[in-house]
């Protein structure tokens, strides 16, 4: 090592300084490209203004198809779209929750709207059939793949019982998929010069589909199979005049994250639906990826600030989760624990 130390300082000096220059050229177009996307970032999340969905068909008699509206995100979105003019179709599980949304969506936004109970866990055929009955005549041009299943608990892969297992790729993958392959056709045939208006697919990532996550395997992969299907699904669509986009999150307070209390880092549904629609079209915190957006400022400045540090598949940011998971494991056993010592303990007295 040091005798290629003293030769380089004995080399020609116009090689040195032809190798110092370039050194130069290439920490300032680095330096120069990080402080663009940083700036991209900011001024996106806080500077320039909601997109308009005017050309999507808002106010013109449009339909949005929501996916998991019955609750949380999913019913944030359905009513977020009749703010902003569409009819929406709510496909949910549970019949009597639809309705609830529905009868509000109407009632506040005097927009019409259609129901679909359709229990996603189960995939079966007459789902997709009920579906594409209730989308026919209807003006569809937006789509939002919002549903979504987690594991219970952060659980060793090898620890997973088949069931959860099957029961996170059906529902993040087949059935998100398959829901597509109904409702895109009918954006498709909606959408383009005909109409002068344009179609939308958003789909519910998350970061652990952006950072591989220990203790989360089979969510985690589910997720990042959504990054590269929805943005290869965005490639062939735009000619159509379909735009696909991404929406990466990190923890919002919902049911599925069991999170009550909102924070800087974690917005309740509401602001991070809001921030999705205002930055539509736009990468805010996922300027390194097309057709992708992380939208919640917070959430902007996470993935940029591990995407340009440490890396999204670095072996520090993956040992950082597994201890995070990890941690929160054994909490969530020690809970189980004291709460089935309870429930014992009463059934006893």
């Amino acid at each position: 090592m040091l005798d290629l130390f003293e030769s380089f300082c004995n080399c020609d000096c116009s090689v040195v300084k032809g190798f110092l220059l370039a050194a130069f050229a290439v920490g300032v177009f680095k330096i120069t490209t990080l402080v663009l996307s940083l700036g991209t970032l900011l001024v996106q999340a806080y500077v320039l203004p909601a997109v308009s969905f005017a050309k999507y068909g808002g106010g013109k008699g449009a339909w949005a198809v929501i996916t998991g509206a019955s609750d949380g995100i999913g019913k944030e979105y359905a009513l977020q779209l009749a703010e902003r003019g569409f009819n929406i179709v709510l496909v949910s599980r549970t019949q009597a929750k639809l309705e609830l949304v529905a009868a509000e969506i109407e009632g506040k936004y005097k927009r019409q709207t259609r129901v679909v109970a359709f229990d996603a866990a189960e995939d079966a055929p007459e789902n997709y059939a009920v579906l594409a009955k209730a989308l026919e005549g209807l003006p569809v041009t937006i789509l939002v793949n919002n549903v979504g299943q987690s594991h219970a608990i952060p659980v060793p892969f090898l620890d997973t019982s088949e069931e959860e297992m099957m029961r996170i790729v059906t529902l993040n993958n087949i059935v998100t998929m398959k829901i597509t392959r109904v409702v895109a056709p009918v954006i498709v045939a909606n959408v383009g010069k005909a109409t002068k208006l344009r179609g939308l697919i958003l789909t519910m990532g998350s970061f652990a589909g952006l950072v591989p996550s220990p203790l989360l395997c089979v969510y985690s992969g589910s997720k990042a199979f959504l990054q590269n299907w929805s943005t290869s699904l965005a490639g062939e669509l735009k000619p159509d005049g379909v735009d696909v986009e991404l929406v990466i999150s990190y923890l919002v307070t919902s049911a599925m994250s069991k999170i009550r209390r909102a924070s800087f880092t974690i917005p309740n549904p509401h602001r991070f639906v809001a921030s999705t629609l205002r930055n539509v079209g736009r990468r805010v915190g996922a300027q390194e990826r097309y057709a992708t957006v992380t939208p919640y400022p917070a959430h902007a400045l996470m993935h940029w600030g591990i995407e340009n540090s440490a890396g999204v598949y670095s072996k520090i940011v993956n040992k950082i989760n597994f201890v995070m998971h990890t941690t929160i494991r054994a909490r969530a056993l020690k809970k189980a624990a004291r709460a089935a010592a309870a429930d014992t303990a009463k059934k006893q007295s």
